[in-house]
C-alpha cells in the first residue's frame, strides 16, 4: 500500500493534465472501482487486513471485524500487534527471511471475542513491488476443521480400543477364570489342613483371589468404556439412585473420614434412564471426588432443575485439577492418581452422552472440583412423516 503522501502526489500530477469533464469521469470511475472492490472484500468470509509500513491498519473488511473483535473505523491507524500479539510484525515488514518463511502460513489460537483457531498468512507488498511498504494479512477461521479433526481422531482411538478390548477379553479373561476356579479349589482343600498351617496359607490364597477379582473388574471396566451398551430406560427417581450409590460406598466414606452433605430439590421430575448405568456414572464421580480428598473432607451432592435437565452437582474440597489437565480428564488412561486406570471419567462421559445429557467441570487447584451431570427429564420423541406418494402410486 503506497503512503498517503506518495499517492496524493501522483494523483495531483495526473489531475493537472485532465480537463473538467475528464476529471469528473475519472473520479466516477475511481469511485465505482473502489465501491466494487469494497463490496467484494466485505462479502468474503476470509478476513483481509492491509497494513502500512509501520504495521498500522489501513483497511480491514467485515470478516476481520468479526474474527478479531475490532471496530473497522476505530481500528484504522492502530497497530496490528494490538489484535495479533503473537507475530513480530517489524521483522515481517522488514522482510526478514527467517521470520517470513516461518510466518508464511501459520495457525494461531485466540480467545477474544470468542475462542477460535485462525489460519493466517502475510504477504509483504515489497514482494510485489520493492518500493511498496506494508503488507496484506489474510485470516481464515479453521475452528470447525479443528473440531472435526479432533472428532475423527477420537473416533479412531475408540475403534482401536474396541479392537484391543476384544483381544484383552479373550486372551486374559479365560486364564483369569481358570485361576479363580483353582484358587477356590485350594480354599476347599485347605479345610483339611491342620489349623497351625492353615491360617498362613489361607491368608495367601485370599490375597491371590482378591487380586484376581480386582484384575477381572479392571478388564470389565475397560470393556464397558470402549464397548457401550444401549441404555435400558426406565422411570427412576434420581435421589434414590444417589442414595443407593452412596450406600455402596458408605464403608469407604467412613474409613476416609469424609462428611457427606446432600441438598435435594423438592418435586424433581422422574428421569427415564438406565438405572445401572447412571449408578455407575455416579459411583465413578463420587469415588473420584473421595480420592481427591486425602485427609477427610466435605463431599456435597446437590440436585436442581435447569430447563429440560435435572442437574446433579458433586462437589469436593480436595486438591483440584490443574488448568492444563482439565482438557484431557475424559480421555482414556488420563489420571493424576497413583492408583486407578484413568477409565472412570471416560465411562461417565460415555454414559451421560448416551442419555442425551451433558457434563460440566469447574475446578480450582487447592480448593476443589465440582462435576455437574445434566440429565434430560424429557425423552426426545420422534415423529414419523408420511411418505410422499409417487405419481405411479397416485394413479393406482
Amino acid at each position: 500500500m503506497p503512503s498517503k503522501s506518495g499517492f496524493l502526489d501522483k494523483l495531483i500530477a495526473r489531475l493537472d493534465r485532465l480537463d473538467p469533464d475528464s476529471l469528473q469521469t475519472h473520479f466516477l470511475h475511481l469511485a465505482g472501482e473502489k465501491g466494487l472492490l469494497e463490496t467484494i472484500f466485505h462479502s468474503i468470509q476470509e478476513g483481509i487486513v492491509v497494513l502500512d509500513g509501520r504495521s498500522r491498519i489501513v483497511y480491514a473488511n467485515r470478516a476481520t471485524e468479526k474474527l478479531l473483535g475490532l471496530n473497522i473505523d476505530q481500528a484504522q491507524g492502530q497497530a496490528i500487534g494490538r489484535y495479533l500479539r503473537e507475530v513480530e510484525w517489524d521483522l515481517v515488514l522488514d522482510l526478514d527471511e527467517k521470520e517470513w518463511s516461518r510466518l508464511m502460513s501459520r495457525e494461531i489460537e485466540i480467545s477474544y471475542p470468542e475462542h477460535r483457531f485462525l489460519d493466517f498468512y502475510v504477504v509483504p507488498l515489497s514482494l510485489v513491488n520493492r518500493s511498496e511498504k506494508g503488507a496484506v494479512v489474510i485470516l481464515r477461521d479453521v475452528t470447525r476443521e479443528r473440531e472435526n479433526q479432533a472428532s475423527t481422531v477420537e473416533s479412531e482411538k475408540l475403534q482401536a480400543l474396541t479392537l484391543l478390548a476384544a483381544g484383552v477379553a479373550h486372551e486374559i479373561g479365560n486364564p483369569l477364570n481358570s485361576l479363580n476356579i483353582h484358587l477356590q479349589l485350594m480354599q476347599r482343600e485347605l479345610r483339611n489342613v491342620p489349623s497351625t498351617e492353615r491360617e498362613n496359607m489361607t491368608e495367601l490364597v485370599d490375597v491371590a483371589i482378591q487380586e484376581v477379582t480386582r484384575l477381572d473388574q479392571i478388564i470389565h471396566q475397560f470393556l464397558r468404556a470402549v464397548r457401550p451398551t444401549q441404555p435400558q430406560l426406565e422411570a427412576c427417581d434420581i435421589h434414590v439412585l444417589i442414595q443407593e450409590t452412596v450406600k455402596i460406598l458408605n464403608q469407604e466414606i467412613k474409613n476416609r473420614g469424609i462428611l457427606i452433605e446432600t441438598e435435594f430439590e423438592d418435586n424433581t421430575p422422574e428421569l427415564s434412564v438406565d438405572r445401572g448405568q447412571i449408578k455407575q456414572a455416579l459411583f465413578n464421580v463420587i469415588k473420584n471426588a473421595m480420592e481427591a480428598m486425602s485427609e477427610g473432607g466435605l463431599l456435597k451432592i446437590q440436585t436442581y432443575s435447569e430447563g429440560r435437565f435435572v442437574a446433579v452437582a458433586i462437589q469436593d474440597n480436595g486438591s483440584g485439577i490443574m488448568p492444563d489437565e482439565l482438557g484431557s480428564i475424559f480421555e482414556a488412561y488420563q489420571t493424576t492418581k497413583t492408583e486407578g486406570n484413568g477409565l472412570g471419567l471416560m465411562i461417565v462421559q460415555r454414559i451421560i452422552r448416551e442419555h442425551g445429557g451433558q457434563i460440566e467441570v469447574d475446578s480450582r487447584p487447592g480448593e476443589g472440583t465440582t462435576f455437574i451431570l445434566y440429565l434430560p427429564h424429557e425423552t426426545p420423541r420422534m415423529r414419523l412423516l408420511k411418505a410422499h406418494r409417487t405419481e405411479e402410486q397416485a394413479i393406482k
